[in-house]
Parts: structure tokens; sequence; C-alpha cells
């Protein structure tokens, strides 16, 4: 159906979406619940890796697969809690200025070399170095000096409180453990400590992983693991359809229902995968105008979006923060679509009708990106505004959007960042790792820098709703949806209850089978 049509079609619909809480719904089950090694599993991906270093990739998309090839010195339950993983146990002063890690004995990296606490603090310093290029590399601001007194210990000294620093470590590689001296290496060979281990990459068409059988851990159940990366929606259906893969991310939107009706598959839903936002250049004239921001907020009809962009496959949100974390501000309220208002602000900010133009850049890696910057292409003409809407692969947004932040408008997703330090320190502080909107906001900066030096928790939660508040208040962004995940997988399939990690994003395959 044409946007212009959808649009006409859907007046006053209003949307609950699919919420399932952090519960999988199967379509079908595999045929045994017995683990059985052996065999090559084809998972048909979704999106395209990039830098294969995981220190520095930013792509959600790439830590997707190098979750499966390395491990953090800690990691989360399935409530969040911090627990060791490379590390046997750990330790906080009660000044919060110490950090002590004990590692596991014996421990193997994928080149035979045994982890040692030499490679853990080589690998928490070349994050922290600027010139390695790490997107996490201020979870170690604080970091003042790094001591082993053995090959099994580290002690972290920090020059002030950081009171998410255990929680940071435990999320998108910043506590991964590399061989020390291999970082040069690490984007076109990644080595780590993982359960499997990397092969090979054709980029943009594959990578192959393979068991690694020295694994500290029960060894992963395949032998080998071929991404392939299929960045069309009905071609990875269509591939999944005809056996040529195994597992599928991303089931196209609007085939999620009539696969887990048909039960020829299994079909795993949860809520929520990622939230996507419409984001703005807070640097170019007239977006650092709070005015303009606002007026596009109310150009919205957020709930029409989630159902013609995403099918009802997720739910409006006006907080980015995990739907259960004690520091989401469940106050906020998705303002609602007010084109004569969105006309008003423009005109106090100077802008009558026609008279705002500006390029919409989304990417073509989302497709839901394309659907929805047209359903907003029709409300931005009824406010007024002019729009020219480009398509971008995901390495020209990466490069023009991300990296140059060359853009007026563009449109992003990210997967749920439960950690909220990660989230609103790296997203909206002002040399936030994540920043490339360009917000420059000293009341957002004082209170996330505050967060950081807050120990008690309840009070750490407060300043974080004031924060979303903030941004809220300011429109900084636009913050749109949260949408669901979904993986479709042959009947042959075991273990797929245990393949998402708590995070909602990151696919874990060790415990994986395939049916003899």
């Amino acid at each position: 159906m044409k946007r212009r049509g959808f649009l006409k079609g859907t007046v006053g619909v209003t949307s609950a979406g699919l919420i399932l809480g952090n519960m999988p719904v199967f379509g079908a089950f595999a045929q045994s619940e017995t683990p059985t090694r052996g065999g090559t599993l084809i998972w048909g991906h979704s999106e395209t890796t990039q830098n294969l270093d995981i220190h520095q990739t930013g792509t959600a998309s790439t830590l997707r697969l190098l979750q499966n090839v390395h491990d953090s010195i800690v990691t989360v339950d399935s409530s969040f809690n911090v627990i060791p993983s490379l590390a046997e146990s750990f330790e906080e002063s009660a000044d919060g200025l110490t950090y002590t890690f004990r590692l596991l004995p014996d421990v193997q990296f994928h080149n035979g070399k045994t982890v040692t606490a030499a490679d853990v603090k080589y690998s928490f310093e070349r994050v922290k170095n600027p010139d390695t290029g790490a997107v996490n590399f201020e979870v170690f601001n604080d970091v003042a000096e790094i001591l082993t007194p053995d090959e099994r210990t580290i002690v972290v000294k920090m020059s002030g409180v950081n009171a998410p620093f255990l929680g940071r470590l435990a999320e998108l590689g910043a506590g991964v453990v590399i061989p020390e001296g291999s970082g040069d290496t690490q984007g076109t060979l990644p080595i780590g400590a993982g359960p499997f281990k990397f092969i090979s990459r054709e980029f943009g068409n594959e990578v192959q992983l393979e068991r690694f059988d020295d694994y500290w851990q029960e060894p992963a159940y395949v032998d080998k693991i071929i991404s392939r990366e299929v960045t069309e929606p009905t071609v990875r259906l269509t591939g999944l359809r005809t056996g040529e893969m195994h597992i599928i991310n991303d089931i196209p939107l609007d085939r999620v229902d009539q696969l887990t009706n048909e039960g020829e598959f299994q079909v795993h839903t949860w809520f929520p995968l990622s939230w996507a936002f419409l984001n703005f250049n807070h640097k170019r004239e007239p977006y650092n105008d709070r005015r303009v921001r606002l007026a596009f907020d109310y150009m919205i009809d957020k709930e029409v979006l989630v159902q013609g962009a995403l099918w009802g496959q997720g739910k409006v949100t006006a907080s980015p923060s995990f739907p259960n974390s004690p520091s989401r501000n469940n106050s906020l309220t998705a303002r609602p679509q007010d084109l004569d208002k969105a006309r008003g602000l423009l005109q106090e900010a100077g802008f009558g009708p026609g008279e705002l133009e500006f390029v919409f850049k989304v990417t073509t890696n989302y497709p839901w990106h394309i659907e929805a910057s047209q359903i907003m292409q029709e409300w931005f003409r009824e406010a007024g505004v002019k729009v020219e809407i480009q398509q971008l692969t995901w390495s020209d947004w990466l490069s023009q959007v991300w990296v140059n932040r060359d853009f007026d408008v563009s449109m992003m997703n990210f997967f749920t960042l439960w950690e909220p330090d990660f989230l609103y320190y790296s997203l909206w502080h002002s040399t936030g790792a994540f920043n490339y909107r360009n917000v420059n906001d000293p009341m957002l900066d004082g209170m996330a820098e505050q967060a950081r030096v807050t120990v008690d928790k309840a009070e750490r939660n407060a300043i974080y709703k004031d924060i979303q508040q903030r941004i809220y208040d300011e429109c900084h962004d636009v913050v749109l949806w949260f949408r669901n995940g979904t993986l479709g997988a042959q009947k042959s399939i075991g273990g797929l209850d245990q393949l998402v990690h708590p995070n909602g994003s990151n696919l874990n395959f060790r415990k994986i089978w395939l049916e003899a």
C-alpha cells in the first residue's frame, strides 16, 4: 500500500503494540530437547558487519557476531546483576575507588595463550587510550592506575568514584579481554576467549566461525557457524522457507503473524529488541532551535507510525530506558500529533509555510526506517515543511551521519541499552562516544556526570529520571518506539530459548544445536 493511502486509511488508529515482557513466543518447537553435537549452522544475519575490532566497533550488528568470539571479565544475569565471567570473583572497595578482579585459572585464548592479568591490563588500557578510537573509552575516564600483583589478579585504582563502572564493563565490549599486543590485528582477525573462533570473512557476504574446543565453559554444540549477511528481509525469509538457512533474525515485520500461524517454523518474538528516535544535527540551523525540534515532535502520530512502519510489532515510548528499569521515568508520555501547534512553533522560529526545507537521511539497512520516513514525509508536508528523503546504504549512513556528522535530520535505532550510564552518557553527554547529533547541553552534562559519582542506587536512578525529563523537555531527539525482536528457525534447531541475551540484542549461539 502506498504511504498516502495508508495514512488515509489509518486516521484515528491506536496501537497497543505486542507487549510480551521479556518472554519469548514460539510458533513450533524443535522435535527433540536433547542436545546433539555437530553440524554447520547457517544464520541469515539481517545486517552487514563492519570493523571486527570489538573495542572499536559501534554497530550492534557487528557486536552481535563478536559476542560469540569474545568474553568479558564480567557479565550480567537475566536480571542485569553483574556477575563474574572471565573473572572468578571481583570486589569493590567501600569507598568505590578500588576494584579487584581474580581471574579464572587456565582460560585459553583462541591462539592457545593463557589469559593473564597482563592481558586484562592491556585490554583496559587500550580502550582508555584515545588513540585507539574505542567507543567505550569514557568507561575508563576515572581509572588512575591498573596493577597486576600476580598473573591472576588485577587491581583497578580510580581517581574518583564511577558508580556504573562494573555495569559498563559487562556490556557492549568494554570489558572484553584480548591477547596482549593483538590490538593492531583485531579489526581483521579477531582473537578472543569466547566459545567460537573466527575463521574468515567475505565483506558484505558472510563470516565463518568455528567451535573452540578448549573453551573454559562447556564447548558449543555446533561445529561451525556461517553468518550470511542478507539485508533484504524477503530474501532472508525465502532462505528460511527453502531450507537454505537454519535461523534468520528480523523476520519481515509484515510476515511475523503469518509465519507464526503456519506452524512450519519456530518463531521467537520478544520485547523489546531496540528503540528508535528521530535525530537532529544540533550544530546546524535551525535544528539548534528547540522550537523547531518540538515542531517536528508534534508533526508525528507515533501510534500510527508503529502500525505503518512496524506493522504493530512494537510500542510507542517517550523514553529509551529499558521498560522494567528502575531508572526509567514512567511519567513521560509521547506528545500527540498536533499539526496546528507544529505550524505555530515553526512560525515563531521564523518559518512560514514552505520555507523550511531539509534532507532526511535514512538507511536501507533498516527497511522499517524507509517506511517510517515515507509516512512522516506526508505529515511534514502537511505542516508546511519540504523534505527530500535520501536512502543510504549502511556503510554510507555510518560514514555520512555517524562519522562525518553530515546531515540535517536522520533516524536511527539502538538496541536496548539496559545500563543507564551507557545509554545517557554515551548518547547525550557532549563528549559521549555515540553523540553523533552534536547535542551540547551543559545541564545534561552535569546530571550525567553527577550520576557517575552517586553511589546510592535510588539517588542515581532519580538523576537518570531527571535526565530523561530534560531530553524530553528540550526535545533533543524525538523518541519514537520500542520494536519487538523476531527470529525464525527450522524445526530442527534446538536451544532457541537460550539464544537471545538478556539485553535483547546479542545472540549467543553456544547452546544452539542441530538435530542429527
